[in-house]
């Protein structure tokens, strides 16, 4: 073996011959590794595709595609609906304000009452109701972003506070 290329190297070949084998082993256990994957995978695609074809499973996904189409426009349009309720519910009344007294001392109790009623703007009226023997008179008064032009008694007042929040509403 003297005329050999092997012994002109300076490494013994039992030394290339133990990595050469290290190296297939490792690459036996890393193909072993990768047939594991490759059964568990094959198993999951399995269970996935089992009972079905490929063409119902692209009915099923085109009918997700139609059912999230669907649910975006449902969803725009309960938007839209809430957007108006919203725009409604500004424009309604929404704070009020009472205030029951006895409008004539020793004259039958107190079956008067002021009464303020308000939008989201603080804008509305005060209805102010007078009870006498002789009969019941209203009396409006408008209400224009929490003030009013017109002379307000104590009671209206009292009623306006309340619906602004700056009073507790007592019942009596």
């Amino acid at each position: 073996m003297e005329n050999s290329i092997m012994g002109t190297w300076a490494i013994d070949p039992a030394f290339i011959i133990i990595g050469l084998a290290a190296v297939t082993l490792i690459l036996l256990i890393l193909v072993i590794v990768c047939m594991v994957k490759m059964k568990k995978l094959y198993r999951r695609y399995d269970y996935f595709m089992r009972g079905k074809d490929a063409e119902t499973l692209e009915d099923i996904i085109m009918e997700q595609i139609e059912e999230i189409r669907n649910l975006k426009a449902e969803d725009k349009a309960n938007k839209e609906s809430i957007r108006s309720l919203n725009r409604n519910q500004r424009a309604s009344f929404q704070k009020f304000g009472i205030v029951k007294y006895n409008a004539f001392k020793g004259m039958g109790g107190t079956l008067s009452f002021a009464f303020a009623l308000l939008d989201y703007t603080n804008t509305g009226f005060v209805i102010n109701s007078v009870h006498s023997r002789e009969g019941c008179y209203l009396y409006m008064k408008p209400v224009d972003r929490g003030q009013t032009d017109t002379l307000l008694g104590n009671e209206e007042k009292e009623a306006l506070e309340q619906a602004l929040g700056y009073r507790e509403m007592k019942m009596q």
